[in-house]
C-alpha cells in the first residue's frame, strides 16, 4: 500500500514537472517575441524590422531549447529505482501463457 502511494506521488511530481516545462516552452518564446515587438529590450527600437524579426525568432527558438535542456537535466537527476514486479501478477501471467501454449498445441494436434 505504501509503495502505491509513493508511486502516485512520484507520478504526480513527474506530471507536474512536465506540465511546467510545457508551459515554459510555450510562454517564454511568446514573452520574448512580445518584448521585442514592444521595444522592451534596450536597442531593439533602433533595429530594422527584418533584424528585429530574425533576432527575436532566434532568441525564441534558443529559449525553447534551453527549457528542453533544463527538463532533460531535471529528468536525469530523478532517482532511478528498479521496479520489482508483483510476484502474484507474474505467477498469473506465466500460468496464462502456459495455458495459451497448451491450448495452441492441443488444437495443432487435433488438426494432424
Amino acid at each position: 500500500m505504501f509503495l502505491g502511494a509513493n508511486l502516485r506521488l512520484t507520478m504526480a511530481q513527474v506530471i507536474e514537472k512536465f506540465f511546467i516545462a510545457s508551459m515554459l516552452m510555450w510562454a517564454v518564446p511568446v514573452v520574448i517575441l512580445i518584448a521585442f515587438n514592444k521595444s522592451l529590450f534596450p536597442g531593439s527600437a533602433d533595429m530594422s524590422p527584418y533584424s528585429l524579426t530574425l533576432l527575436s525568432g532566434f532568441l525564441a527558438v534558443i529559449s525553447v531549447n534551453i527549457v528542453i535542456a533544463f527538463y532533460i537535466y531535471m529528468a536525469m537527476k530523478e532517482p532511478s529505482e528498479k521496479h520489482e514486479p508483483d510476484s502474484k501478477f507474474l505467477a498469473e501471467a506465466e500460468a496464462s501463457v502456459k495455458q495459451l501454449v497448451n491450448e495452441g498445441s492441443s488444437i495443432h494436434k487435433k488438426d494432424e
